[in-house]
């Protein structure tokens, strides 16, 4: 049996009560009060997240941009210094290993961002692409792999256990990043940071990265520390936002949040049976590069169900793995996250369903223990903030 493994924060969140759940192998908070709560303060306030589970690579060298176009379905070669770009990385089928994030650091630096659950996966993925002959070269460092480029080269390290990263979410979270006390040397000022960049800064003398990027749907932040900065940056942004109403957030209001916000979870809409087209994600594919893993795959089968969102009525929620059907039952799909939204008042879910059906304005059913509950097929996302 695998130990269950714990973030460098285990202490500060059974001092505030939190009920634990596993996710991708960790012991996470799941609540620390009350879902809706802690709900309800990320949208009207802040909630302060601990997502350290999450794994970092670092991909360094002269052709770490080339070989991020190969590797990756997106474009990072064109992407800026101080910028941060949402991808994807595709199995040879097309499929998705995983969704990430990649922020440029410096002309031959970047960093990844994965989800924890897909940690091993990501790094197989990555250690085994090169742009010659697709065959890694591992070197004597035990976490990170070699490849040989023409005109160049570039690592690949998993630094995953070096670092800590918190969530800083809501409309009050640029208030409170800047009041954090310790937070020093900051790049770029606060109130010029825009979203999906990120900015160098220093807490209590050690490096920071500060990244405006989040998974809420609203404003807010992504805070890099040392694993042993950890604890001191939970409790000084604790500290700072406690005039604005900042409180601490667990993985159930996480998850309502991006689902209102029409994000999809790795396990849920993401798979490797799904392809970036049935996900709405074909626009995260620079399908014009020369060549890329899962450039050749073949495009999604005739009547692949895609991903829709979809709105009910009532207060009877579709759940993950409940049916999506026809007004005569016949089985058009199914959910793959659903609840009653917090914010909206209404159930929402996402589903795959058949492509016949997927126009916005249609009318689908959702079986809920046996009783179907109309539902409309809606746009994502459910839910915007205000600027």
């Amino acid at each position: 049996m695998t130990q269950a493994r714990f973030t460098p924060l285990r202490e500060r969140h059974e001092s505030l009560g939190a009920s634990f759940t596993d996710f991708g192998g960790w012991q996470m908070p799941v609540r620390y009060t009350s879902d809706l709560a802690e709900h309800h303060a990320v949208r009207q306030a802040a909630g302060l997240f601990d997502i350290s589970h999450m794994a970092e690579f670092l991909v360094a060298g002269a052709a770490a941009a080339a070989y991020l176009d190969y590797a990756l379905a997106g474009r990072l070669s064109t992407m800026k210094v101080g910028k941060a770009k949402y991808s994807l990385l595709l199995a040879e089928t097309g499929g998705i290993i995983d969704d990430v994030i990649v922020y440029r650091l410096a002309e031959d630096r970047f960093l990844i961002i994965s989800n924890a659950g897909n940690r091993d996966a990501v790094a197989d993925a990555l250690s085994a692409r090169s742009l010659s002959d697709l065959e890694a070269k591992r070197n004597a460092q035990p976490d990170a792999a070699s490849f040989g480029f023409p005109g160049g080269s570039v690592t690949v390290e998993d630094v995953s256990d070096a670092y800590a990263l918190l969530a800083i979410q809501g409309p009050a979270s640029e208030q409170i990043v800047a009041a954090v006390e310790g937070i020093t040397d900051v790049s770029v000022a606060w109130g010029e940071q825009k979203y999906y960049s990120w900015a160098s800064a220093r807490y209590n003398g050690e490096p920071l990265l500060v990244a405006r990027t989040g998974y809420t749907g609203e404003d807010g932040f992504e805070l890099l520390v040392r694993a042993e900065d950890a604890a001191a940056l939970w409790d000084a942004a604790l500290a700072a936002g406690e005039a604005h109403g900042l409180v601490a957030a667990g993985l159930a209001a996480r998850d309502t949040l991006r689902l209102e916000a029409g994000m999809p979870l790795y396990g849920n809409e993401l798979s490797l049976d799904t392809k970036p087209a049935q996900a709405g994600l074909g626009r995260v594919v620079a399908s014009d590069k020369d060549d890329f893993v899962g450039k050749d795959a073949p495009a999604p089968a005739e009547g692949a169900r895609v991903l829709v969102g979809l709105a009910a009525e009532g207060r009877r929620a579709g759940r993950a793995g409940y049916a999506v059907v026809a007004e005569d039952g016949t089985a058009l799909g199914e959910i793959t996250s659903g609840v009653l939204s917090p914010t909206l008042g209404h159930p929402i879910a996402m589903a795959y369903i058949d492509p016949a059906y997927a126009d916005a304005g249609t009318t689908v059913y959702l079986d809920v223990r046996g009783t179907k509950i109309p539902a409309t097929v809606t746009a994502l996302p459910f839910y915007r903030r205000k600027k």
